[in-house]
C-alpha cells in the first residue's frame, strides 16, 4: 500500500512539475498574447480526472476484458491433469507470494504467451495459452507462472494505470491547449 501512496505521490508531482513548466516556458503568456482564454490549471485537472478515470475504468475491467478478448476459459473444476496441474502450480505460487488465489485461465493459441491482469493483487487472474503449455517443459511452465503471480503479488497492473493516467494526463494537456494555441 505504502508503495501504491508513493507512487501516486510521484504522479501528482510529475503532473505539478509539467504545470510549471508551461508556466515557465511562457505558454501561458503565449496562449494570452493568442488571445486564447484558457485557465491551464483548470485544464490540468480536468485532464487528470479524464485520463486517471480512463485508466482506472480499464483496469477495473481488465479480467472481463481479457477473458473476452482471448476466449480464455477459467479452470473451476480441472479436467485434465495439465489443468489440475496448472492450478495447483498457481495456487501454491500464490501461497508463497502471500495473496489470495488468482483465477487461472487456459485459451486456445499456437504462440507461448501468458499475462496477468486484475483490479488487486486478491482478485487477479492468470492466463496462459496452449501454445505455452505445449512448447515447454513443466518446469519452464512453471517459471512463466511465477512470473505472472510475481506480476500480481507486486500489484504491477495498478502501477500501470497509474502510469498509464500520467500518459493520457499528459497527451490530453498538450493535446488541448497546443489545439487551441494553432487553431488561431
Amino acid at each position: 500500500m505504502s508503495r501504491i501512496l508513493l507512487y501516486l505521490a510521484t504522479n501528482i508531482a510529475v503532473i505539478a512539475v509539467l504545470s510549471i513548466t508551461m508556466r515557465l516556458l511562457g505558454f501561458e503568456s503565449l496562449l494570452d498574447q493568442q488571445g486564447v482564454d484558457l485557465d491551464l490549471n483548470a485544464l490540468l485537472v480536468y485532464t487528470a480526472v479524464i485520463g486517471f478515470s480512463g485508466s482506472f475504468i480499464s483496469l477495473a475491467i481488465s479480467k472481463w476484458t481479457a477473458k473476452r478478448m482471448t476466449g480464455a476459459h477459467v479452470i473451476e473444476n480441472p479436467n485434465n491433469d495439465t489443468e489440475r496441474w496448472l492450478v495447483n502450480t498457481v495456487q501454491r505460487q500464490a501461497e508463497q507470494a502471500g495473496i489470495g488465489m488468482p483465477e487461472v485461465a487456459i485459451y486456445d493459441a499456437p504462440e507461448p504467451n501468458a499475462f496477468a491482469t486484475g483490479m488487486n493483487k486478491n482478485n487477479a487472474l492468470v492466463a496462459v495459452s496452449t501454445g505455452l503449455v505445449r512448447s515447454m517443459t513443466q518446469d519452464e511452465v512453471e517459471a512463466v507462472l511465477a512470473h505472472e503471480v510475481s506480476h500480481v503479488s507486486n500489484c504491477d497492473m495498478v502501477t500501470l494505470a497509474l502510469t498509464q493516467g500520467v500518459v493520457n494526463t499528459f497527451v490530453r494537456y498538450c493535446s488541448i491547449s497546443c489545439n487551441r494555441l494553432f487553431s488561431r
